[in-house]
């Protein structure tokens, strides 16, 4: 999703825990004729919200786009799930694109407007097998969507989510090891294939712009129909 912005002309501030990943990807990005900058960060505990979103203004301006990326699904059957998991989860997945959106909101409303892309999931709706905190995490994100749309939108701030269906990640590594699972998947499109990173790029784009300028609150499935069937 960075790369696909920074091949739109956005400057990109990149966050993640990993220097040396981010470090990659900047590179990568600056190779290819964009402006990307690293800022480390571990967005699991609660002052960083506020470090990052100030520290995120001082390479490019005040952001104008928030993509809610960061994500944790520990895959634990319901009775092995801990208050501690429970907590972190929830945390990092659902509490962290409230509060971070919220501490950059006046920068976006002082530029006559921004947007802001939350990422929800399959179990936003659906339930999969050792995905409790997940999905109630991903499920709140489709009405914290709604609520930040509702809140903010009036100022030109407008927030969607896009919604994945089975791409290959690191999250995701433990369904690609296994064929068989990979395979039920892909047949469960529409389309008869898992995705492939490069599909979210159009989707990024468009809600990250000011053609989405009246799209709010919504939550856009790119999953090749998995949805739909």
């Amino acid at each position: 999703m960075a790369h696909a912005l920074a091949s739109a002309g956005a400057s990109v501030v990149l966050v993640a825990r990993r220097k040396d990943r981010l470090a990659e990807v900047a590179d990568a990005i600056s190779y290819g004729g964009g402006r990307a900058f690293a800022l480390p960060a571990d967005l699991g505990k609660r002052d960083e919200v506020k470090r990052v979103a100030a520290a995120s203004a001082e390479p490019f301006d005040t952001p104008d786009i928030l993509v809610n990326a960061a994500g944790v699904n520990p895959r634990q059957p319901a009775d092995d799930i801990s208050w501690d998991t429970w907590d972190a989860t929830l945390h990092l997945n659902l509490s962290v694109p409230f509060f971070l959106a919220r501490e950059l909101i006046a920068g976006m409303q002082a530029k006559g407007g921004g947007n802001i892309i939350n990422i929800a999931s399959l179990q936003s709706y659906r339930a999969f097998a050792n995905g409790a905190p997940y999905g109630a995490s991903k499920g709140g994100i489709v009405q914290l969507t709604r609520s930040m749309a509702e809140a903010w939108s009036g100022d030109g701030v407008v927030t969607n989510a896009i919604s994945p269906g089975f791409f290959r990640t690191e999250l995701t590594e433990a369904v690609f090891d296994n064929p068989d699972r990979i395979k039920h998947h892909a047949e469960m499109t529409a389309i008869g294939r898992n995705g492939e990173l490069t599909d979210l790029d159009s989707a990024t784009v468009y809600l990250a712009s000011r053609a989405a300028a009246y799209i709010t609150g919504t939550a856009l499935p790119v999953d090749g129909g998995y949805s739909a069937k």
